[in-house]
C-alpha cells in the first residue's frame, strides 16, 4: 500500500476524468487517475470530432484525448494503467484497490463512462472479432469493399454508418423504429449518402456464420416477416451500459444503474463525485462530459480544502 494521501483519485480518463484531473492538478491538488484501458474512454473511438469548440476543423478523438492527457499532465495529473476492483471508505478517507495495489485519497472521481451494450442474440459472442463489432473506426478497415449492416438508429449508429461508407461497398442501416434518432445533420448526410440503405421497422433476430459472418436473420416487428439477408460484417451501436458496479453499494444509483448526483456532482456520499457517462441525466456529449469533470473538480477542491482544515485543527488540539 502507498503510504501516500492523494487530494484526489480520479476513475477513467475519458473527458470526464481528464478535464477533472486538469481542474484538481491545476489547482495544486495531489491527482492520480487510474485508467483500465485507452484514454479518452469513448471518444477515442471517434474517427472525426466536429462538435468541441475549438476546433474549427475535425479532429480525431484520439488526437483530442492525448491532448486532454498531455495538457493535465503538464499541471502534475499522474496517470496510470490498472483496473480498479475496489472503492473502501476508510475514514473520511478513501482506499481504492487497483491490480492489487492499495491507494488512498481525500476524494474520488468516479469518471468510469459506459460500455457498448450488446444485442444478446445468437451468434453474437462467438463472432466479436470475425465479423461482429463495437467500433467502426477500430474495425472498418478489415471490411474494405464488403457489405456491412450496422443497427441502431442514433448519433453514434449513423456517425459510425458514415465512416464505414469509406471502406465498405455498401452500408445498410438496420432500425427498429420507422426514423432516425440521430441529429438532422447526422441524418440528411446518411439519408443522402449513395452508399448507404436503411431497413425500418425491424431487428436483428439472429447472426449467422460459417467461420465468418454470412448473413442476419431479421425480423420486422410490424409484419412480423423474417428473412435473411447477406452481409459479411455487423456493427452494433445500440446504447451503452454505465460502468457503475464499484460503486453500487456505496451511493445511490437510478433505475438505469447510473450514478444519482446533485448540481455540483457530488454522489450521497460525502467526499465521492461522478461525471460524465457513468452520471444519472448526463446530456452523454463530449463538452458536456468535461464539464462534468470541471464541475466535479472544483467541489473536491472545496470538499479537499474543508478537510484538510479540520484535520489541521485536529493536529492542533492534539499538540
Amino acid at each position: 500500500m502507498e503510504s501516500r494521501i492523494y487530494d484526489t483519485i480520479i476513475i477513467g480518463a475519458g473527458p470526464a476524468g481528464l478535464a477533472a484531473a486538469l481542474y484538481t492538478a491545476r489547482g495544486r491538488l495531489s491527482t492520480l487517475v487510474i485508467e483500465k484501458g485507452v484514454s479518452g474512454g469513448q471518444i477515442s473511438l471517434t474517427e472525426a470530432v466536429e462538435n468541441y469548440p475549438g476546433f474549427p476543423e475535425p479532429i480525431t478523438g484520439l488526437d483530442l484525448a492525448d491532448r486532454f492527457q498531455k495538457q493535465a499532465e503538464h499541471f502534475g495529473a499522474q496517470v496510470i494503467n490498472a483496473t480498479v476492483g475496489e472503492i473502501r471508505p476508510a475514514g473520511k478517507l478513501f482506499t481504492i484497490v487497483a491490480d492489487k495495489k492499495e491507494y488512498t485519497s481525500r476524494t474520488v472521481i468516479c469518471a468510469m463512462g459506459a460500455d457498448p451494450r450488446k444485442l444478446g442474440v445468437p451468434g453474437e459472442e462467438k463472432n466479436v472479432g470475425t465479423g461482429v463489432s463495437y467500433c467502426a473506426t477500430c474495425d472498418g478497415a478489415f471490411f474494405r469493399d464488403k457489405k456491412v449492416v450496422v443497427v441502431g438508429g442514433g448519433d453514434a449508429a449513423v456517425e459510425e454508418g458514415l465512416f464505414l461508407t469509406r471502406y465498405a461497398s455498401t452500408v445498410t442501416l438496420i432500425h427498429r423504429r420507422d426514423e432516425l434518432r440521430a441529429s438532422k445533420i447526422l441524418q440528411e448526410r446518411a439519408l443522402s449518402h449513395p452508399k448507404m440503405s436503411f431497413i425500418w421497422d425491424t431487428v436483428v433476430q439472429e447472426i449467422v456464420s460459417n467461420g465468418k459472418v454470412k448473413h442476419v436473420v431479421l425480423h420486422n416487428v410490424k409484419t412480423n416477416e423474417l428473412r435473411e439477408f447477406p452481409t459479411d460484417g455487423v456493427f452494433i451501436f445500440v446504447g451503452h451500459i454505465p460502468n457503475t458496479g464499484l460503486v453500487e453499494n456505496l451511493v445511490e444509483l437510478d433505475e438505469n444503474k447510473l450514478i444519482k448526483v446533485d448540481l455540483w456532482m457530488r454522489t450521497s456520499l460525502p467526499g465521492l463525485f461522478a461525471g460524465g457517462d457513468c452520471r444519472s441525466q448526463a446530456a452523454r456529449q463530449l463538452a458536456s462530459s468535461a464539464g462534468d469533470g470541471v464541475t466535479a473538480a472544483i467541489a473536491a477542491a472545496k470538499y479537499v480544502d474543508e478537510l484538510k482544515a479540520e484535520e489541521e485543527s485536529t493536529v492542533r488540539a492534539s499538540s
